[in-house]
């Protein structure tokens, strides 16, 4: 899959209420991923004893604390505050990209009028998190695939995936192989990548314990035929991939 673009400049909005602090790190490791970010805020009524795991780790990450009462028993007023914020960013600043960290779907109708303006959104939440804030983002991360060390583990146990999901896998694969090959089935791997992140924006090979789609693919090698080509001058290799010729 291509490498997201280093330029992009970025807000990163975070609901402190459905977060887990304790990914903050990873969380915005991820977020470099995709860019640079210009603004980093986080929203919650801080004079509650639930969010006082987040104040240590906001200067050591500079992020910038923005408090919010709950005027009504109820009713969210985070939200409330964390999508003005938002659309005051959206039209008074020079970023070309936003990452909104929650798991909660009250950010959808945010997520599509950010991209309606043209900019990219990325969205980072638990997996837990509904369907149409995942479909409304460009991009969808679950925190839960982030901590390296909880994917080495899964790698280290040969996670095996159940049939259901590695034949909806294989079948998104084929799908996207087909749309973007040339006249002998063959397609280049990072613009298969892309297309399935195109209509699927939670797709991300690490879901599966694979840390790198060329991973993901040669464990079904057995479906997939794949092909590196390297190319002269250039020590990369560029892998392709096309559906399995039947003999």
């Amino acid at each position: 899959m291509n490498e997201p673009s280093k330029e992009l400049r970025l807000a990163v909005l975070i609901d402190a209420d459905n977060v887990p602090y304790a990914n903050i790190k990873g969380i915005l490791a991820e977020v470099a991923r995709y860019g640079t970010p210009m603004i980093k805020r986080i929203y919650g009524d801080w004079t509650k004893p639930n969010l006082s795991g987040w104040k240590p780790v906001l200067l050591e990450h500079a992020i910038t604390p923005v408090q919010q009462y709950g005027y009504t028993s109820g009713k969210n007023a985070t939200d409330s505050a964390m999508i003005i914020d938002a659309m005051d960013i959206l039209y008074g600043t020079t970023v070309e990209g936003f990452c909104i960290i929650s798991s909660d779907s009250d950010f959808t109708r945010l997520a599509i009028r950010i991209r309606e303006a043209g900019k990219r959104v990325i969205g980072m939440g638990e997996s837990k998190t509904p369907n149409a804030f995942i479909v409304a983002c460009d991009k969808f991360v679950y925190i839960e695939v982030i901590d390296k060390e909880e994917l080495k583990k899964s790698n280290n146990n040969k996670q095996k995936f159940s049939g259901e999901v590695k034949e909806k896998l294989i079948k998104s694969l084929s799908e996207a192989i087909d749309d973007v090959a040339d006249e002998e089935g063959w397609a280049f791997l990072g613009d298969v990548g892309n297309h399935l992140i195109k209509n699927n924006p939670d797709f991300d090979s690490r879901n599966y314990g694979f840390m790198k789609l060329t991973h993901l693919v040669k464990s079904l090698k057995n479906v997939f035929d794949i092909d590196e080509r390297k190319y002269p001058n250039n020590n990369t290799r560029h892998v392709y991939i096309r559906n399995k010729v039947s003999q």
